[in-house]
């Protein structure tokens, strides 16, 4: 297809070995400062407007070439592995539990097969901190390679979506001329064909990020249920599945531009030493189509670089930028632009990576990413808020106890110079299994008693509540107030311990 159809002027390329000639390069064989002021012009207009908005301010709608090539291929198949972890996620079980399920509504949450409810407080805010300094070390260090590689949007638009619509509609060019051309029925069908599996698409995901919430079980139970039953539920997943179908058949790439803040956040969190895709304007600068018999001494000397102003950077670009304008905040890193780059400068028989992963000093000065003393600070930071998040996660006990004096209640002299104590005693079992529990005394001998009998079984993933009675012999209180340490068992394994104290008649 030619490249009219993506709305730009068609540059021919040489191709080393089918020598075609090529228009005629005379007016494009500026000077290197005449190259400089012409490249300043540009980066105002660059500036000027957005690349997905018309003059007038109506939206360009985006028609972007497939890409192929080596980080495409790479690309697609960490793709597909992110996706197969993605369905499965909810399905898999570890110690019973979901890999991951953020159940909101009954306050209950399962990472990695282990349970945490709202008791874990200190615990959800050490990991959000964690998260946050690992955003900002992860961007300081390698931009946004979450954006292009990971991000769900990028993944289901680029690689679910965008390829059901290549598919159906062809890319680039044909989907430009497909969307121009008369409605036919033909074309009527294959648009109702691309809407109806993007609906169905969605109303799947929709179903899918339930599971993570209610747990597979429960939706499961749900699906088998009758309907008539779930209309509530059905009609806000329905809401939820045209939400979906809205951002990957009409908003798509302003998702990122418009909504997602990650973008903005590029111009407080990157430095010179970040890894971005980057064009090389050393090497490139400045821009006229290669001809026939052209060497990197003879464009050099016509002061041209390497880029050979094919634009076939901005073709496959999903957010319709201009790599070569440097690095913008619509610039998601999917790499395409490298792939497209890269597959020229093989038919111009120039090397690879005039536009590749660097940073603005490698760029620059040639000089190789590094270590920077920023990166050595936040990475410190972040591993001792990591340690510290693994430490309380992996010293978590099963149950969470509190343990309170009976309101009201006062010291009760029994038989044989024994003095009681009434407690109300509440645990909450966050094991995936039922939880038989018994409580000792740990730094004062006494005896502890269940009020309405022994044995007390705290149900799985509930609380249990029950009285208690310890009582001391008199001799062995420390006046009014005795400290006690209580221990809550289950068999001979200690699960917990608490802290209260014990009232008596003093001295």
């Amino acid at each position: 297809m030619p490249l009219e159809h993506h709305g730009i002027e068609p540059v021919p390329v040489a191709d080393p070995g089918q020598g075609p000639e090529v228009a005629d390069t005379s007016a494009l064989r500026r000077s290197a400062p005449a190259a400089a002021a012409a490249r300043d012009v540009d980066w105002r207009d660059f500036r000027e407007h957005l690349a997905t908005a018309e003059k007038d301010g109506s939206r360009r709608w985006l028609y972007p070439k497939k890409p192929s090539g080596r980080l495409h291929r790479h690309r697609t198949g960490f793709s597909w592995l992110l996706l197969a972890v993605m369905v499965a996620g909810p399905f898999v079980r570890i110690r019973g539990n979901p890999l991951l399920m953020l159940n909101i509504v009954d306050r209950k949450f399962s990472i990695l097969g282990f349970i945490f409810w709202p008791e874990d407080t200190v615990i959800f805010a050490v990991a959000m901190l964690v998260f946050l300094t690992s955003i900002i070390i992860f961007t300081t260090a390698f931009g946004r390679l979450w954006c292009g590689w990971a991000c769900p949007q990028t993944v289901m638009m680029e690689m679910v979506f965008r390829k059901l619509e290549w598919l159906i509609e062809g890319d680039g060019p044909a989907a430009r001329a497909f969307d121009a051309a008369p409605w036919t029925w033909r074309k009527a069908a294959r648009k109702a064909l691309k809407h109806g599996l993007f609906l169905g698409l969605s109303f799947g995901v929709g179903n899918l990020l339930l599971s993570y919430i209610i747990g597979s079980d429960a939706l499961m139970a749900i699906i088998r249920d009758d309907p008539a039953r779930h209309v509530t539920g059905l009609a806000f997943m329905v809401l939820f599945s045209l939400l979906f179908y809205a951002i990957f058949a009409r908003f798509r790439e302003q998702a990122c531009t418009f909504i997602c803040p990650y973008g903005r956040l590029q111009s407080a969190l990157l430095d010179e030493n970040s890894m971005v895709v980057a064009y090389d304007h050393v090497r490139g600068d400045g821009r006229g189509p290669w001809r026939q018999g052209d060497t990197a001494g003879s464009r050099k000397a016509a002061g041209l670089g390497d880029c050979v102003n094919c634009r076939q950077c901005v073709a496959v670009c999903p957010t319709g930028i201009d790599i070569r304008d440097g690095i913008q905040m619509e610039c998601v890193n999917c790499t395409a632009c490298i792939d497209a780059c890269d597959a020229i400068m093989d038919k111009v028989g120039r090397p690879r990576g005039l536009v590749r992963y660097a940073s603005l000093n490698g760029i620059k000065t040639g000089a190789p990413l590094r270590f920077t003393p920023r990166m050595a600070g936040y990475s410190m930071l972040l591993g001792a808020l990591a340690s510290l998040l693994a430490f309380l996660v992996f010293t978590r006990s099963d149950v969470e106890t509190l343990l309170l004096r009976a309101p009201g209640g006062l010291y009760q002299e029994m038989p044989g110079g024994r003095v009681a104590n009434l407690y109300t005693v509440k645990v909450v079992n966050k094991s995936s299994h039922d939880l038989p529990v018994s409580f000792r005394l740990l730094n004062v001998e006494g005896r502890v008693q269940l009020a309405g009998g022994e044995g007390f079984v705290v149900p799985k993933e509930k609380l249990g509540e029950r009285s208690l009675v310890v009582d001391i012999d008199a001799s062995r209180l420390a006046g009014r107030r005795t400290p006690l340490v209580i221990g809550i068992f289950s068999g001979d394994r200690e699960l917990e311990r608490v802290k209260t104290v014990f009232v008596g008649p003093g001295a």
